[in-house]
């Protein structure tokens, strides 16, 4: 660290003291709540949770008001928390076939069973601001079924009916218990399933584009969005000792379905392939962005060439994961005065040397 500029210890804690008066604002302005961020930043709060592997709206909120809205270092602190607490065991996989959508959109069929539900969204707004303190409209009465007592089954579910689409589970995939990225070492090639975590922790921006690279023709991945829900779904405690899941409560979750292009073989009939993204709380174009490059890693199944950054999978994950792109990048900042002078000494030599030679 900088102990030795001038002042020492002291120089960094009154850093400390200016970041905290920075970050207070306005002193006649009331201190902002968690609640209020929790309340009024789902999208945010959804964003640090999923990036921060750690499903706690409240500690997410706080984590954005002690990082001043930095989302990077609101991930960090969720993650740094996340490595000290217990770990009791797993839950059980989450069943989202029959999630409750507050939100369920398909842009591959029009007319679904159980029907387009458009939710929350901010795809018919028209980007214009609006008045300040302006009240927030009634909903008034609704005008069409209930979704959530008729049957809403997947998009991709109706096509597999009809064998217009690979199973759910690919024939070659691994069985077993699937890695957990949290405690164990990233090994490439990976399974599907370590792939999926790395892409649900990864950062936003850089999988949004990859996605927009891949739709550009850097990747031959331009998908159909085959249903997107948002809603909440109940998890459940493994206890092996007890022989069935222990219901813990509900989270909301937002999952993306995309079918992509058909493909076909010699050995297999032509069909549609899936790209598939879920993250915490409302998280649409996180999951968009994660099923496009999900697909496009998968190149390999299919026998594709891998001629785009997006393909590679060393690459993506590699570099998708934005508390070490951060720390890489944020490192630079830190005190490289020895090797800044070895540098500087090898460059006055080369030139010495250079001028000798035209001499």
């Amino acid at each position: 660290m900088y102990v030795a500029v001038k002042g020492g210890e002291r120089a960094i804690a009154n850093a400390h003291a200016l970041l905290a008066e920075q970050g207070r604002g306005h002193r006649h302005l009331p201190v902002v709540d968690p609640a209020q961020v929790e309340g009024q930043f789902g999208v945010l709060v959804s964003r640090v949770m999923t990036e921060g592997s750690l499903y706690d709206p409240e500690l997410a909120a706080r984590a954005l008001l002690q990082a001043q809205g930095d989302v990077l270092e609101a991930v960090t602190l969720v993650r740094s928390y996340r490595t000290t607490l217990p770990r009791f065991g797993y839950t059980c996989a989450i069943d989202t076939s029959g999630l409750p959508p507050q939100r369920r959109i398909s842009a591959t069929f029009k007319d679904l069973p159980g029907g387009q539900q458009l939710g929350a969204t901010f795809d018919y707004t028209h980007r214009l601001f609006s008045a300040a303190g302006a009240a927030t409209p009634d909903r008034g009465a609704s005008d069409g079924v209930d979704g959530e007592d008729q049957a809403m089954p997947r998009v991709a579910d109706l096509l597999g009916s009809s064998a217009l689409i690979e199973p759910d589970a690919h024939p070659d995939q691994d069985a077993t218990q699937p890695g957990d990225l949290t405690r164990e070492p990233s090994v490439f090639p990976m399974s599907r399933a370590e792939r999926l975590q790395a892409l649900a922790r990864g950062d936003e921006g850089f999988l949004l584009g990859l996605a927009y690279s891949s739709q550009r023709g850097f990747g031959n991945t331009h998908p159909f969005a085959g249903e997107v829900r948002v809603g909440e779904v109940e998890v459940e405690f493994d206890a092996p000792e007890l022989g069935f899941g222990v219901p813990l409560g509900r989270i909301e979750v937002t999952e993306c379905q995309m079918v992509n292009q058909f493909t076909g073989s010699a050995e297999t009939p032509a069909q549609f392939t899936r790209g598939y993204g879920l993250a915490f709380g409302r998280s649409e174009r996180k999951v968009m962005s994660m099923s496009i490059v999900d697909r496009a890693l998968r190149s390999a199944e299919f026998d594709e060439r891998v001629v785009s950054p997006v393909q590679d999978e060393e690459f993506v994950l590699s570099h998708s994961d934005n508390v070490q792109a951060t720390g890489f990048v944020e490192h630079l900042k830190l005190p490289h005065y020895v090797d800044f002078q070895a540098e500087l000494m090898l460059v006055r030599r080369l030139n010495e040397e250079f001028k000798e030679s035209r001499a």
